[in-house]
């Protein structure tokens, strides 16, 4: 066991151990260091919502958004930590989707049709999968496989645990991509992170007034089963995680044009939907990688060490 799986297994074990309050002022001390030394990821964060609030925010507001979006961030991590040994009543409360969303899954569930609902990198996504899980709906999605292995199988058995089915990119005894159109056909929801792909395989897409890659996954899937395609947006209350989901997006039929276009086409509406709700809460979008093609510097291609494996819209 390496260092890195060494600090998982102890952040895991202590945040469970202690209470919630002594974890949670840690937590937040330990964001108000990260603010206060201004490191890579740090300032990748103050690059990300400045262009997410535009040039006209004071920089004194910014460094402020910067500052409460670390907060965030490890809220996201001492929550994860303490999943575990929640209750199934505790992760039915602490976690909010609108009731409209709820009514719009429940239907699409019962009808066993599924349905594709793609995700920002904000609030706790990790808590949206246990609620659905806890609600009693079938739930599969995707990790990237990361190194090390120690670190990527202790994610899986955290989320297989917390009743998610989670597939690997690659690796599997089947393409994911398969499995996820027999789920949702069978009338799974399927939760992807959507909002950022800087591989060769990702789309192009205007976001937030520049050009990014976001994963064919989402809309492929939609595209190929007919299922219903939400947009997530996320964010955090004092209580509660929280979540409402706009949709069912518009699916462009076969004469519209062939499939790559009409891919490009939803993953545009898709861009567009998660902007909107990036833009609502800035504050819990933990986007601390580099994100549009036009950034360079150091490290503006790689995931920081501590990141966990996420939840992929790259099917």
């Amino acid at each position: 066991m390496n260092l890195t799986e060494l600090g998982y297994v102890a952040g895991w074990r202590l945040a469970r151990a202690l209470p919630r309050p002594v974890v949670a002022a840690a937590f937040r001390a330990g964001a108000d260091r990260a603010h206060r030394a201004g490191g890579g990821g740090t300032a990748r964060l103050r690059a990300n919502l400045r262009r997410v609030v535009g040039p006209e925010l004071p920089e004194a507001e910014l460094d402020d958004l910067v500052r409460r979006g670390l907060r965030s961030y490890a809220r996201y991590w001492m929550e994860a930590f303490r999943l575990p040994a929640l209750s199934r009543a505790q992760l039915l409360t602490g976690f909010r989707l609108a009731p409209d969303g709820v009514d719009r899954l429940a239907a699409d569930v019962a009808a066993g049709r599924g349905a594709v609902v793609a995700l920002p990198h904000a609030g706790n996504w990790d808590a949206a999968g246990a609620w659905v899980a806890a609600t009693g709906w079938p739930i599969t999605t995707v990790a990237e496989r990361l190194k090390p292995e120690g670190v990527y199988q202790r994610f899986l058995a955290f989320r297989r645990g917390l009743g998610m089915e989670i597939l690997p990119t690659h690796g599997g005894d089947r393409p994911a991509f398969d499995v996820l159109v027999d789920r949702l056909r069978s009338g799974a929801v399927v939760p992807l992170l959507a909002d950022r792909d800087l591989s060769a395989r990702g789309i192009e897409v205007d976001f937030f007034g520049a050009r990014t890659r976001m994963p064919a996954g989402p809309a492929l899937l939609a595209i190929r089963t007919g299922a219903p395609l939400y947009v997530a947006s996320m964010w955090y209350e004092p209580d509660a995680a929280c979540a409402s989901i706009a949709g069912p997006l518009p699916l462009p039929d076969a004469d519209s044009g062939p499939l790559d276009q009409r891919v490009r086409v939803l993953t545009q509406h898709i861009a567009d939907g998660l902007s909107a709700g990036i833009a609502r809460h800035p504050e819990d979008w933990h986007m601390l990688q580099r994100m549009w093609l036009d950034q360079r510097g150091t490290g503006d291609g790689s995931r920081p060490a501590a990141g966990p494996p996420a939840a992929t819209g790259t099917a």
